[in-house]
């Protein structure tokens, strides 16, 4: 179980495997990366930086985003990097720092009712 000083609930990662990553999909939104989450990433996946950018990066005002796909099942949008058939994310070993720290995100550090219902790794305390 982790657990970070200021949120009132901890979390399993084993449930990750259950969930069916449900944080890597639904609204449209962001999923933002630095240039050297970038770079990392890129060389994981044997592409050049430049390349890797024009096709998986898009520049939200002085930062960067991956970029998103919608679900083949009409049902929203996912993370470019979402399997859909796995349910699983192809670069989890080098997925953002925005991933890494989910659900400990600021929106969730008082109020985590919605969070409750998108992540059942999610357990108060």
């Amino acid at each position: 179980m982790l657990e970070i000083s200021g949120f009132n609930f901890t979390f399993d990662e084993k449930k990750c495997l259950e969930c069916g990553g449900k944080c890597c999909i639904g609204e449209r939104g962001y999923i933002f990366v630095t240039p050297n989450e970038i770079k990392q990433i890129a060389e994981f996946m044997n592409m050049d930086f430049e390349s890797f950018c024009l096709r998986f990066i898009k520049k939200v005002g002085y930062r960067y985003s991956l970029i998103e796909k919608k679900m083949q099942n009409g049902m929203g949008y996912a993370c470019v990097f979402f399997d859909e058939k796995t349910k699983q994310c192809k670069i989890y070993q080098k997925r953002p720092s925005q991933c890494v720290r989910f659900p400990f995100w600021e929106d969730y550090e008082e109020d985590f009712k919605d969070l409750l219902k998108e992540c059942i790794g999610v357990v108060k305390k």
